[in-house]
């Protein structure tokens, strides 16, 4: 009996020896959770494909998210809807504790990156902000020019200039560049058949196309909201009259890397297809991506008398009807300028 007693004494020793320990061992691990992660500055980190929950330790201590320890196992065991991490590149950040960190790797909530095209840019200028962006699949620069039609859903045989909505896209990380300008391209085709259907009556447009190319003009002339339906109201008029449009952003265009910051008469003389100095209607393509509301203007100008327009110096236009009265506000804007160099 005594020894039964003795044995049985022990094993409760043992027992509460073993729950002591391992309670001790609970509320470390649960402390463990709640550790801020190493970090003073939000932090972009991937989880590649088939990443388990040694692996991701390992990066976690590789990149000094986390410190090494033996409890970062123990609470993917005590807390296993934690461990079901996903591959994906998520955005950590300091105020983060550990177990906050592990439920967003879980969560499958990926860092969201974006991507702004600015109305007026040139096709030129978004490729070149496609090729800077960070954590894009770049594919684009691959292909031939009817392999990228094909691939972003685009008909036409020329050029994308034009064709590609300026706006803030959103992607996570191994966003293929392709599938951006895909969305772009829609997005613009969309809003130009809406547009095209709603638009003003007698307008001199053949098509949405052409619709499309004064919008990227009037986007090129003015920022100013108030102004964009003057403008078009003034290269509406002259198309009307079978002027030419005679326009400086078109010219630009046309010179391409010969545009040396400043129009020359030269320049206004050289003929090139983008010269409204030297041919008449529209340009061949659009010259920018034009705002849906250079594209609202093109299809509704206001119903004005103007003919020109000139700069004011406070960054806005003077409209006027007649050459004289064109004159004279380019006098007054010559004035302003030499002002404004003294």
């Amino acid at each position: 009996m005594k020894l039964a007693k003795k044995i049985s004494i022990a094993i409760v020793v043992i027992l509460l020896v073993i729950g002591v320990s391992a309670y001790v061992m609970y509320q470390q691990v649960l402390n463990y959770a709640k550790e801020p992660l190493n970090l003073t500055q939000e932090k972009v980190f991937t989880v590649p494909a088939g990443t388990g929950r040694v692996a991701l330790e390992a990066l976690l201590v590789d990149e000094k998210v986390i410190n090494q320890s033996n409890k970062f196992q123990w609470l993917l065991k005590l807390r296993p809807e934690l461990a079901k991490m996903k591959a994906g590149t998520y955005r950590l950040q300091p105020n983060m504790d550990i177990a906050q960190m592990l439920a967003l790797i879980s969560s499958g909530k990926e860092a969201q990156f974006s991507i702004r095209f600015v109305e007026g840019n040139r096709l030129s200028d978004w490729t070149n902000i496609l090729r800077d962006a960070p954590y894009l699949k770049h594919e684009a620069e691959g292909k031939t020019q009817e392999e990228l039609y094909a691939l972003i859903g685009f008909d036409g045989t020329t050029t994308l200039e034009g064709w590609l909505y300026p706006d803030t896209y959103l992607y996570t990380a191994g966003t293929r560049d392709i599938d951006i300008l895909k969305r772009a391209h829609q997005q613009m085709k969309k809003n130009v058949d809406e547009v095209w259907q709603g638009r003003d009556k007698d307008l001199p447009y053949k098509n949405a196309y052409e619709m499309l190319i004064m919008a990227s003009i009037i986007e090129k002339e003015t920022g100013i909201d108030s102004e964009r339906n003057q403008v078009a109201s003034v290269f509406v008029n002259r198309l009307q009259k079978n002027m030419r449009l005679q326009t400086d952003p078109t010219v630009i265009y046309g010179l391409g890397d010969k545009y040396r910051g400043k129009i020359y008469r030269s320049d206004l003389d050289n003929y090139t297809p983008y010269n409204t100095y030297r041919i008449d209607g529209l340009p061949p393509t659009p010259i920018a991506m034009p705002s849906l509301a250079s594209i609202k203007a093109a299809a509704h100008p206001a119903k004005t008398d103007y003919l020109y327009f000139v700069a004011d110096g406070t960054g806005g236009h003077t409209f006027s009807s007649s050459l004289n009265d064109h004159n004279r506000a380019v006098k007054v804007y010559r004035k302003i300028e030499k002002q404004n160099d003294k």
